[in-house]
């Protein structure tokens, strides 16, 4: 049961590793053009969105190593392995995308008091290109979303791609009608988005480093699930945490109305556990009812 559960999380963590390293590539190679065009053009939106972009390398390299690292085997050391990193990584990526929003806003604020002249044409013919390569680049890491690390990766490349809708648009205004204003403004709505995706993100992660129950499942309802197993009285001492992007940790206390029945009972939970609410990672301590007894009757007894 740990042996495919552990190949299962291997399997989809090698995913995840691919899928950012090919996002690495897509991103890093078009920020530099992305950086000159701007340079050139004068316009902000593409300046930030290179910046952006750019940021964005770093930290999708930053999701691949975790994940990379993820995929070692626990130690004496580390006895759950080093699943936690993705985690992290993705905290540290939340903050960078904070930290990102603000700078833009800043200094779109500035261009709008003071708009500089900005080249419409380059503009659009970049962010028309840039659209293609951020389209591509989501495309590839939407198929590992349901990893938070992934999901992290792509919020940057998200970002990315509203940046260069925005340059887009902002190039072909500025080629048509003259109106500067337009590319500080764009930048101020696409950076608002982000920080409420970024906001997102930050809760979610922040849950899991607190060892919350994952969103996903309801304490209540696994422990009601688990009593209703024959041969289970009752279920106390339920806990149930992420150990990583991929792994659902649970542990409980199992009251049995025989002792002698835990075998069978423990294949009855552990397969209940697996398909009905994909958890893999299970440690349960068997207590015969008797015990429970005697601990009330001397709980009791003391307050007497």
């Amino acid at each position: 049961m740990h042996g495919h559960a552990h190949s299962h999380a291997d399997r989809n963590r090698a995913d995840s590793q691919r899928l950012l390293t090919l996002a690495v590539g897509l991103t890093l190679g078009y920020a530099g053009v992305e950086a000159v065009g701007g340079w050139l053009s004068g316009s902000l939106a593409l300046l930030s969105d290179a910046g952006h972009m750019l940021s964005d390398s770093a930290a999708l390299g930053l999701a691949a190593l975790a994940a990379w690292l993820a995929r070692r085997p626990p130690s004496p050391l580390h006895s759950y392995g080093l699943g936690r990193l993705e985690t992290l990584a993705a905290l540290f990526n939340g903050l960078l995308m904070v930290a990102l929003v603000t700078a833009v806003s800043a200094a779109a604020v500035a261009r709008l008091l003071d708009p500089p002249p900005v080249r419409g044409a380059i503009v659009t013919w970049i962010a028309l290109i840039g659209l293609g390569v951020n389209i591509a680049a989501a495309w590839l890491l939407m198929g590992g979303r349901g990893n938070v690390n992934v999901r992290a990766a792509l919020l940057h490349v998200m970002g990315d791609l509203l940046g260069s809708v925005a340059a887009l648009v902002s190039g072909v205004v500025i080629l048509y009608t003259g109106w500067t204003p337009i590319d500080p403004i764009l930048s101020l709505f696409i950076v608002l988005l982000i920080l409420g995706s970024s906001l997102r993100l930050l809760r979610e992660v922040l849950h899991t480093l607190l060892e919350g129950v994952p969103t996903h499942l309801d304490l209540q309802s696994v422990g009601r699930a688990m009593a209703e197993t024959d041969g289970v009285i009752s279920i106390h001492d339920l806990h149930i945490w992420s150990l990583s992007a991929e792994t659902t940790a649970l542990s409980a206390h199992v009251v049995l109305r025989r002792i002698d029945e835990w075998e069978p009972v423990l294949g009855l939970l552990r397969d209940l556990l697996s398909s009905r609410f994909g958890i893999e990672h299970v440690t349960l301590q068997p207590e015969p009812v008797e015990t429970i007894v005697r601990i009330e009757k001397r709980a009791a007894g003391k307050k007497g």
